[in-house]
């Protein structure tokens, strides 16, 4: 058993909590489900799977999950951050057992590799796979950004690392599920853009560079030149540069459908919003 702490947050979710966990199986010694009031049988199955649950009212998950960091008397050297439409591969969890233990110091941090699914298939193309983010770091050495969306887990010091094995996303909900979901972030995405541009940007924010790991390129990328493009121009540039460009076509219907909704129509639904709040105000 290492000496790390798996963080899951929680809202709902019985019906991935339990295949979340049985992934950790005899690698984490200690599990925290921090739920945010479910109104369904999520605790009870964390309970019965050993984890320890708490309960915070749900502000944004990365108020939720700095709230663990916070209040979760944590004490192992590392600590591990997975969503419960997650779970880990039989390859990572052994790169877990063989590489943790070995990690010098200074390196605080390590990103994993996240293999999306969306209606049962895996996503490979489409600028999708892999996706490289910072899911483990060493206890006191890090913390989420304060951004209501997007956020990433960022190391106040130290250096950072890249595992070779991926982690799944793969929810179990349907498509209207997903599509109320993403509706949801939209709110949270034009929020977080208005911030952005009147300069309410918080000091432990993830900033955007060029020459950076893949978080911080993107967060250049979409900063710099995604929000320089004209509202409701900039969704239809981002659809053909991820399905045609990228090769979102290869992934079949399921890719067809998933870059359609999660390349254009939220980014379209987002902007939709911007320009609501914009008339309003």
């Amino acid at each position: 058993m290492l000496s790390l702490t798996t963080i899951i947050l929680t809202k709902n979710e019985e019906n991935n909590i339990e295949k979340c966990i049985r992934s950790l199986d005899g690698l984490a010694e200690r599990i925290i489900v921090v739920d945010s009031f479910s109104d369904d049988n999520t605790k009870d199955l964390a309970l019965s799977l050993n984890a320890d649950v708490y309960e915070n009212k749900f502000i944004s998950h990365s108020n939720q999950f700095n709230w663990a960091l916070k209040n979760c008397n944590i004490t192992s050297e590392w600590i591990f951050r997975i969503d419960a439409d997650e779970e880990m591969t039989a390859e990572l969890v052994e790169e877990f057992k063989e590489k943790i233990p070995q990690i010098t110091e200074g390196i605080n941090g390590v990103f994993l590799r996240r293999r999306r699914y969306f209606m049962g298939r895996w996503i490979k193309h489409g600028d999708v796979y892999p996706e490289k983010v910072m899911r483990l770091f060493r206890t006191g050495t890090a913390e989420s950004e304060d951004r209501t969306m997007d956020e990433h887990i960022v190391l106040k010091f130290g250096d950072a690392i890249e595992f070779e094995s991926d982690f799944e996303d793969k929810d179990t909900k349907d498509l209207t599920f997903w599509i109320n979901k993403h509706n949801w972030y939209s709110n949270k995405e034009s929020a977080e853009f208005i911030k952005i541009y009147t300069e309410q940007s918080s000091n432990n924010e993830l900033h955007g560079k060029i020459l950076g790991n893949q978080c911080e390129r993107r967060r250049w990328l979409k900063n710099k030149i995604y929000y320089k493009i004209p509202l409701f121009v900039r969704p239809i540039f981002y659809f053909i540069y991820r399905y045609f460009f990228k090769l979102g076509f290869l992934d079949g219907k399921e890719g067809l459908i998933y870059h359609v909704l999660q390349a254009f129509w939220y980014r379209f639904l987002v902007d939709s919003k911007i320009y609501e709040s914009y008339k309003l105000n």
